[in-house]
């Protein structure tokens, strides 16, 4: 669900055609992409106990460096699946000191405006939706804001070369 593997036409963040939820696992697992190989995720180097294996977790959870800072990756397999988990709340309460967790779902992952929350140091949550961010301290709305025009410009410019890149990543180029 997490990684783009472009040798099955897979966008990042959408299910796998050959995962097979009733069997626990992928349909072509001996012969899967050297990507789908490599990848292990937080749970898979040793970094969580035995029972928090991503399907019992409803989520997949590792570090992830994208956007040129690390921080904690946590993708819901079905959108509340954090709120529901005190576990993954747990895991999120150890790291947030350390470095941002962001908290995702895979609720139409082409929707660049989809919610998302960024867990940081201090008891603050950023809860974004498109250029609007709501910030929460120890839970309580302290702020809302847009973003600039400058930071939306940005935001639209990087949205469009997205679409670009995926348009030629899907089968027959079709925008998604």
């Amino acid at each position: 669900m997490v990684l783009r593997v472009d040798e099955l036409g897979k966008l990042g963040g959408t299910p796998c055609r050959h995962l097979l939820p009733q069997a626990g696992g992928c349909g072509i697992h001996s012969r899967r992409p050297g990507i789908c190989r490599a990848y292990e995720c937080l749970w898979l180097r040793g970094g969580f106990r035995q029972e928090d294996r991503p399907d019992r977790l409803g989520a997949v959870v590792d570090l992830d460096p994208s956007g040129g800072a690390l921080h904690l990756a946590i993708r819901q397999a079905e959108a509340g699946a954090f709120d529901r988990s005190p576990r993954l709340r747990e895991i999120a309460e150890a790291y947030r000191e350390i470095v941002p967790v962001h908290v995702t779902d895979v609720d139409d992952v082409m929707d660049a405006d989809r919610p998302f929350r960024v867990l940081l140091a201090g008891g603050v949550e950023q809860r974004v939706a498109g250029e609007a961010v709501r910030i929460h301290r120890d839970g309580e709305l302290v702020e809302e804001r847009r973003l600039s025009r400058a930071g939306g410009l940005a935001r639209r410019l990087l949205l469009s070369l997205r679409r670009g890149r995926l348009r030629r990543l899907r089968p027959g180029g079709d925008a998604p």
